[in-house]
């Protein structure tokens, strides 16, 4: 994912750019500057991804909130910008929104509430570092960042405004409450899926 667009000369893009690109291509503004999206998840990604889809739409599929997910996205303007100005524009993996007035037949038109978004090695950096300053920027309530791989879980809460110290939490068997929406805890248990069993190879001496 390491793709980037470049502007020529000085300056940002903006969503008025954004929208110009080709439908077929998929990309990510932060602060201006355009990330490409991974071509498709791995299989580690997509099982995790089910997992956590799963219990937030039984949770939330009798409420206000609504659950989105990549490709679904988001034009986060900054105090003053218009659309055509706004150099914010993210697909989350997942992504709660309880206020109505925060979607439009387009996409998201503001900060979700919850954001989660599933790490792979060619994101890590971005997502730990870019995406957590956009979105403690932009007000958003809660932020994990999910890592299939060391099955970490990074736990980032809004307090007043910015982000508290982060908690990284061992995700193997972990019951982990969102702060943000109270009754509602994601058993990580039916996130990651099984570790395959260990193949030990013993020295010809020990062998029959």
């Amino acid at each position: 994912m390491g793709k980037t667009r470049r502007r020529a000369g000085e300056g940002r893009f903006t969503f008025a750019d954004y929208e110009n690109w080709p439908s077929d291509e998929h990309w990510e503004l932060l602060d201006g500057e355009a990330f490409a999206m991974t071509p498709g998840p791995g299989t580690a990604h997509q099982e995790v991804f089910n997992g956590l889809f799963y219990q937030l739409l039984t949770f939330f599929k009798e409420g206000p909130c609504r659950v989105f997910t990549d490709p679904y996205e988001f034009r986060l303007a900054r105090p003053g910008q218009k659309e055509s100005e706004i150099t914010d524009v993210v697909k989350p993996d997942l992504a709660v929104v309880c206020d109505p007035s925060k979607y439009d037949d387009r996409g998201g038109i503001g900060a979700p509430d919850f954001v989660i978004e599933i790490i792979s090695p060619s994101t890590a950096s971005r997502d730990h570092v870019k995406k957590r300053r956009l979105y403690e920027r932009h007000k958003v309530r809660e932020f994990w960042l999910v890592d299939p791989d060391s099955r970490l879980v990074t736990v980032y809460r809004l307090s007043r405004s910015s982000f508290g110290k982060a908690a990284i939490l061992d995700g193997e068997g972990l019951t982990l409450p969102v702060g943000a929406f109270p009754g509602l805890s994601i058993e990580f248990g039916k996130v990651f899926p099984p570790r395959p069993p260990v193949v030990r190879e013993y020295p010809a001496v020990y062998r029959t």
